[in-house]
């Protein structure tokens, strides 16, 4: 999703300056929350919450699911899609924005200045800590949203207010540390192997 909107948001030098690069961020971002994060995130939580309760009831993945959407319909599976739009898309977002960044940091005046993958790698990670700290209180409310709990807030931002009054605003950032280890390298492998695959595919297949 990102390419496809790169690819009509380029200048005539082939350019993707660093606001474009944050708008087909936030696009491909918000586009993943609606079709594919946000129901499996919502079964994900779920089942976690699940597991850890006293007496679990859900006995594997397809009995779960089969009662989460007996119960609760669809809209079972596609709880906190408010949160998850906002998350997904602010991630993406500011990933993309601070690589767009970087790269044209790095290439200056020559758009194809091939980039090595430790290079690559490095700049994924600091793109991937940006992101832990722009959006981790959207991921928790994300995350409070989607539980077992979920029925305890009448919607994204009543969610968001009872956790300031409850807890605090320390609350907003529970998980960050072990969040930003997960997501550095989990950034950095997936720009890395993106771009390798592209060179090989770009070898075989010639595209614009």
């Amino acid at each position: 999703m990102f390419e496809f909107l790169s690819n009509h948001m380029r200048d005539a030098q082939g350019r993707l300056d660093s606001t474009r690069g944050l708008l087909c961020g936030l696009g491909a971002g918000v586009a993943e929350a609606v079709v594919v994060v946000c129901p499996m995130e919502t079964i994900k939580v779920k089942f976690i919450h699940d597991q850890t309760s006293p007496n679990p009831k859900y006995r594997g993945f397809f009995h779960g699911v089969r009662e989460i959407v007996r119960e609760q319909g669809l809209k079972g599976t596609y709880q906190g899609l408010t949160a998850t739009v906002l998350k997904q898309g602010s991630n993406q977002a500011i990933r993309f924005f601070v690589m767009t960044s970087l790269r044209n940091w790095y290439r200056g005046d020559n758009p194809n200045k091939p980039m090595n993958p430790l290079i690559t790698g490095v700049f994924g990670a600091i793109a991937g800590a940006a992101s832990v700290f722009g959006n981790t209180p959207l991921d928790v409310i994300k995350t409070r949203m989607q539980g077992l709990e979920a029925h305890k807030y009448r919607n994204t931002w009543d969610c968001g207010l009872q956790i300031l009054r409850n807890e605090g605003l320390r609350a907003f950032y529970k998980g960050t540390v072990p969040r930003l280890g997960r997501v550095c390298l989990d950034v950095a492998i997936v720009f890395v192997i993106y771009d390798e695959v592209v060179k090989l595919l770009n070898k075989v297949w010639k595209t614009d």
